[in-house]
């Protein structure tokens, strides 16, 4: 990652663009305000790290500026300060800033402050990288516009209804759910390796077709869980190759691709499974019409115990509600 040090003072420059390079970190030098926002409109760099007493254009305006120009990729921004007022802390939060470094500063403090930055921008990469993954898939299919931004809500209702229940399930905490509507989009991204052919037809599969296409479970899987062995602790990252892999896995064990069968099944997987095909149900396609929401409440209540977890089919029947919300808010024409 680059890093753009602002700094009027020649010495307390140079001792930043040391420290930060020592972190492991490439640095851009300006050496004032003015300098220092025309480096950000051609570098955009995701972290900045600038003086707040400076000529020109001190570390205030810098901050707004490019609070107002940074458009939807955020940059992380530190201020260098000897001001330690409480009311200093809040003018410069006003202005934009992040964090803020007391000088004298030291290695210590700087690379906590470093690595608070990253952590809050890898958040924001992690979401987009994910969501753009599984627009890959959707880009193929234009009839699953918008398919994917109903999923990950109608995934969310489910568990949050399910968190609410009497009984929930011993998973189920916040980031359970921040993870389920993080990860839900994926469940159909195996489907990248998956011909043309046999991906976009309008007919019925016949055997040897509905075997290729079954196979995209694995490959989704097998590609997100390549992903998991270079970062273990990231748990979203399990969540989403279980849901790629058992997304069609049946609560009797009669799915695919392993025959998984009640709690065998990830939670995340049983959750996504009804949200994915009550969202087929209702949707139109080349091959059916659009089933209203009420038919659609009677197939998944009557394959309750049979292709769903009836715990969330009762989940669904809590917010049903947002269910047509949903399917609203996110039709496709």
């Amino acid at each position: 990652m680059q890093i753009l040090i602002v700094d009027d003072e020649l010495v307390s420059r140079k001792k930043m663009d040391m420290l930060v390079q020592g972190l492991g970190y490439e640095t851009i030098i300006a050496e004032d305000g003015v300098e220092a926002w025309n480096t950000w409109k051609k570098e955009r760099t995701r972290m900045v790290i600038t003086d707040w007493i400076m000529p020109n254009m001190d570390g205030l305006e810098l901050c707004r500026k490019i609070r107002q120009a940074e458009g939807s990729l955020y940059t992380y921004l530190i201020m260098v300060t000897v001001k330690d007022q409480t009311e200093d802390m809040v003018r410069g939060m006003e202005a934009g800033a992040d964090d803020f470094i007391a000088k004298p500063f030291v290695k210590e403090e700087l690379a906590v402050r470093i690595r608070a930055g990253e952590r809050i921008l890898g958040f924001e990469t992690r979401d987009l990288v994910i969501f753009a993954m599984a627009k890959l898939v959707e880009s193929r299919d234009m009839e699953m516009a918008d398919h994917l931004e109903r999923i990950r809500h109608y995934s969310r209702a489910l568990v949050e209804a399910m968190a609410e229940s009497d009984n929930p399930p011993d998973e189920v905490d916040k980031q359970f759910i921040d993870n389920v509507f993080l990860t839900s989009p994926l469940h159909d991204i195996g489907k990248i390796g998956i011909p043309d052919h046999i991906l976009l037809k309008t007919g019925r599969y016949d055997d040897t077709e509905f075997a290729v296409m079954k196979n995209h479970s694995v490959i989704g899987y097998e590609a997100l869980n390549e992903d998991l062995k270079k970062y273990p602790k990231a748990d979203y990252l399990r969540m989403s190759a279980q849901i790629a892999r058992s997304h069609h896995e049946k609560y009797d064990g009669t799915g695919y691709p392993d025959g998984l069968k009640g709690s065998d099944i990830p939670l995340a997987a049983r959750i996504v499974a009804l949200a994915d095909v009550y969202d087929a149900l209702v949707s139109k396609r080349m091959y059916k019409n659009a089933y209203d929401h009420d038919i659609a409440k009677a197939i998944i209540v009557m394959e309750s115990g049979t292709h769903f977890d009836p715990k969330v089919v009762n989940a669904f029947l809590c917010c049903e509600n947002k269910f047509l919300e949903i399917s609203e808010r996110f039709k496709y024409e």
